[in-house]
């Protein structure tokens, strides 16, 4: 199998091979965007036929996933720093395996499926929708390779602040920005949307006439909606979840800044031809849009430099338009390129903004090239030197147009100089494509932002000073809340049209409260998404800072640092960056089993401990959750258990197990506990209460509550009983049976037994000499849960008739047939990479031991609980 990664359209290519289905799923939260892409196909064919899957990711996505499943059996791919990612790929090739490695864009991968085969392939990526124009656009592609009988999209939207409107727009069949299927002007037909003030659902499920209709080959589209939120508050929307802030500031009603703004536009030789002519048509439009506040130049260069008004920028008058249309339209090209001549022509012609009374003009440059510098000076460094000391605080943006142009100095230009660089590409529409770049750009509401958090409340902040913001833009700042702050307080600072503005205000930190409400806010048909958007994003942002950061030094040593903060995040987030790639190493077509050898799982037991939750499942069905909570969930036929671990929140009530047709109900209240070294932005809990209720259900007798702490056990139903845990002793209250053991002062158990096939076990821990980090805690087992019915659902209870197997993944460089260290979980339609490691478990009443432990990785634990953690908060014992 052969991968390339690449921006917003997926295509699967399968020479006459049937494809089933194709599944686009999107959840936004706060503007942050995951989306899944799945696509089946069939070898109805009596020989092997090749299948590809293709993918051209949006410019600042990151891979998240990527898997294909072959008659059961799953690939996943890894995401690995991208020097160990390359000898992956060439000592599989080597070996003669199939491999794929995915870098910077360009995604594709061709699998040889032999006769009779089902093959899936799964790609998730994740990507915050900027802000442009006043609104949000995400664009989903839609290219199955033909006509599918099941074809489905779903998008689900949540904002905080509320929508203000939401748009689907017509199928998009090119790139050009004026392209839509012929005749169309509504949402593509078969589209529905649900909306409510703060969220909104949008599905698309085209028949196959529907589909035919667009193209006798299937769907070759992409499907675009547009949003914007409601945004009152000045200082903008904070957000805050699990100790990580996002602040975005996006403010409405200001009084536009006039600017002072140079067009500098290359008329070498390159430029002879269709570019000159949209570049005239584009400036045609633009000069025509300018306010008569606003002051204006326009520089042209090829080997010579030429000034539209000699020395100075002048009044955006009718006059002045009209002359400078005139001036426009005269341009010829010809020559060679001196961009560093024409930087610091512009340079001299910037008005510095007003320093008495009156209004001031914002400086803004707008550099247009289409080739390198090939005349005066031609080397980057020099000329980034040059324009940097020359422009000042004047803002630069770059358009770079066509393949040909030096982009990579654009953008450092940029950058350097307080703005950024955007490709222009050529085709029909460029010169539509110039008017939308400068229309962002057009109207500035505030120059000098500083977003401020007061009293070192906050880290690991990302930028937060902003040379300007315009109409219709967002500002972003991500970063870590420190422990124990209840009020964060922010400071803005900025200069406006006459004045400068400043603003204070305090944010509430209730543990995400706010968070949780856009996460549980009735969006029609649920919001799977990520309850984790704001670690998630500030790892993105902070990722892409690093990035851009190591991009503009010049230092090989702080480039080296820089690099390895970058790689180091993008393995944490499994993110597939330009410092890290994705590997997929898979058999060829004849290793390919045609029938799925399956572990299946028959639960009988469960048993749980906490202290990072943590989960175990045995012969008989065992679960537990013990430690800072650490869940385990033992796999019988590998007689070996599953782990997993969950961030508690201290003060937080876990619902851990709910059967409610047979009335019982299990409950644990974290506490606090002191944080590692060096990893003080982890949170640590244990459980210091568990309490387990039965409320007369199916097979259970009477209304009983039993609490237990660290020093009791009381039993409530029809008179009250309490054990101390430093005594044995027990009690039977309606059937029910309590029984407190103890070995010594530091080894205490109790069994709760409420029917024959229904019994729990708690564990009470105690240390000798306890260590900073030790603290007294309960874990919490199910022993035997045959008794509890299907529906049994909780953080614990979910798993205890959960069919679960995990499938060994071969090591191609592995010729002694060691036993695999690497496998994928498998449950349902969820499939996630587990690692084979040893881990020291405090099942039962026996000591801590070692035991093998496929452990699930920290950022697929949501996907394997299917909610997020929030959702089994309750509000007390």
């Amino acid at each position: 199998m052969y991968m390339l990664v690449a921006e917003g359209l997926v295509c699967l290519v399968c020479s006459q091979l049937k494809v089933t289905d194709y599944h686009v799923r999107c959840s936004v939260v706060s503007r942050y965007a995951h989306t899944t892409i799945q696509s089946y196909v069939w070898n109805q064919l009596p020989v092997t036929k090749e299948a590809a899957f293709e993918v051209d990711l949006p410019s600042a996505a990151f891979i998240s996933n990527f898997t294909i499943t072959s008659n059961d059996k799953v690939y996943i791919a890894q995401v690995k720093e991208r020097s160990v990612a390359r000898k992956m790929y060439d000592a599989a090739k080597k070996q003669g395996k199939t491999a794929g490695l995915r870098e910077i864009e360009k995604f594709r991968v061709a699998v040889s499926v032999p006769s009779g085969t089902r093959m899936s392939f799964s790609l998730s990526y994740e990507e915050l929708l900027p802000r442009r124009l006043g609104r949000y656009e995400l664009t989903l592609g839609l290219r199955p390779g033909g006509l599918v009988t099941n074809l489905t999209l779903d998008v689900s939207i949540a904002e905080r602040t509320g929508l203000s409107f939401i748009k689907v727009l017509p199928l998009k069949t090119s790139r050009l920005l004026s392209n839509t299927v012929t005749g169309e002007s509504e949402a593509p037909a078969s589209t529905q949307v649900q909306q409510n003030p703060l969220c909104a659902r949008v599905h698309y499920s085209p028949s196959l006439q529907q589909q035919s209709s667009a193209s006798s080959k299937g769907l070759n589209a992409d499907y675009i909606i547009q949003y914007d939120v409601e945004l009152s508050d000045l200082i903008g929307d904070i957000q805050v979840f699990d100790g990580y802030f996002v602040h975005y500031f996006a403010p409405r009603g200001l009084p536009v800044v006039p600017k002072d703004v140079i067009f500098v536009i290359d008329v070498s030789g390159s430029m002879i031809g269709t570019k000159i002519k949209q570049t005239k048509q584009a400036m045609s439009t633009i000069l025509g849009d300018l306010r008569e506040e606003d002051h204006f130049n326009i520089i042209t260069f090829s080997d010579k430099v030429h000034t539209w008004r000699k020395g100075r920028t002048v009044r955006a008058t009718r006059i002045n338009i009209r002359d400078a249309k005139d001036f426009v339209k005269r341009i010829i090209a010809e020559g060679w390129t001196n961009i560093n001549a024409a930087l610091l022509s512009a340079a001299q012609l910037v008005n510095p903004p007003s320093s008495s009374g009156g209004t001031r003009r914002v400086p803004l440059v707008i550099f247009l090239t289409d080739g390198e510098a090939t005349i005066g000076v031609t080397s980057g460094d020099f000329i980034l030197s040059n324009a940097k000391s020359a422009l000042g605080a004047t803002s630069l943006f770059g358009l770079a147009f066509g393949d040909d142009a030096d982009f990579p100095l654009l953008r450092r230009l940029a950058l350097d100089n307080r703005g950024v660089a955007r490709m222009v590409y050529e085709d029909a529409d460029a010169a539509l494509q110039l008017k939308g770049f400068y229309d962002e750009v057009a109207s500035p509401l505030l120059s000098d932002i500083q977003l401020t958090y007061m009293d070192d409340q906050a880290f690991d902040v990302t930028r937060s000073l902003f040379p300007n913001y315009f109409q219709g833009s967002e500002l972003v700042v991500t970063g870590k809340v420190k422990p124990g702050v209840r009020d964060l307080k922010v400071s803005l600072t900025a200069s406006g049209s006459k004045q400068k503005v400043k603003v204070e205000n305090e944010v509430l930190v209730s543990n995400g409260e706010g968070n949780r409400t856009v996460l549980s806010m009735g969006c029609p048909g649920g919001m799977d998404g990520i309850p984790s958007f704001v670690r998630r994003l500030w790892a993105y942002f902070t990722i892409k800072e690093l990035l851009l950061a190591k991009l503009n030094t010049t230092d090989p040593n702080i480039q080296k640092l820089l690099g390895e903060k970058a790689t180091n995040l993008s393995l944490k987030y499994n993110f597939v960056t330009p410092v890290t790639s994705l590997v997929v190493v898979k058999p060829d077509a004849d290793e390919i089993p045609t029938s799925a050898s399956t572990t299946t799982v028959r639960p009988t037991t469960t048993t749980v401990n906490v202290s990072h939750l943590f989960f175990l499942m045995s012969n008989m069905f065992y679960s537990e959750v013990d430690g800072d909570p650490h869940f385990v969930v033992q796999l019988p036929k590998l007689k070996q258990n599953l782990c997993f671990t969950v961030d508690g929140r201290a003060n937080d009530v876990l619902r851990l197990l709910e059967d409610s047709e047979r009335g019982i109900m299990v409950d644990g209240h974290l506490m606090w506990a002191p944080s590692k070294q060096n990893v003080e932005d982890r949170s640590r809990t244990y459980f210091d209460q568990i309490t387990i209720s039965t409320r007369g259900g199916t097979g259970v007798l009477g209304t009983i509550m039993i609490t237990l702490s660290l020093d009791a056990v009381v039993v409530e139903g029809e008179g009250r009983d309490t054990l101390h845990t430093n005594q044995e002793g027990s009690v039977t209250r309606q059937g029910v049976m309590v029984s407190m053991e103890s070995r010594d002062d530091f080894h205490q158990s109790c069994w709760i037994e409420l029917t024959k096939d229904i019994r729990f076990l708690v564990l009470f821990h105690h240390y000798r000499h306890p260590s900073y980090l030790q603290m007294a805690h309960l874990g919490f087992y199910i022993t035997n849960g045959q008794g509890l019915s299907l529906s049994t659902k909780g953080l614990l209870g979910q798993f205890q008739h959960a069919d679960m197997r995990v499938t060994l993944m071969k090591d191609p460089r592995d010729t002694l047939r060691q036993p695999s260290k690497e496998g994928v979980l498998r449950w349902g339609v969820i499939h996630m990479p587990v690692t084979l490691q040893d881990k020291t478990l405090k099942d039962t009443v026996r000591k801590g031991h070692l035991g093998s432990c496929w452990v699930v990785p920290k950022a697929q634990v949501e996907r394997l609980l299917g909610h997020p953690y929030q959702s089994y908060v309750v509000d007390h014992l």
